[in-house]
């Protein structure tokens, strides 16, 4: 299995930035991902 780029500070902080009220492009933005990595369970 691939490792992940991601730390796992990064990993906690988009959903609780998304259960805070913010809006997905904005979490992906301050993430540096894409939309469409961002959110694929709930788009």
């Amino acid at each position: 299995m691939k490792a992940s780029k991601f730390s796992d500070a990064q990993k906690a902080f988009i959903p609780k930035q998304g259960n805070d009220g913010v809006a997905v492009a904005e979490i992906c933005r301050k993430a540096g991902i894409s939309q469409a990595r961002g959110c694929p369970d709930r788009c």
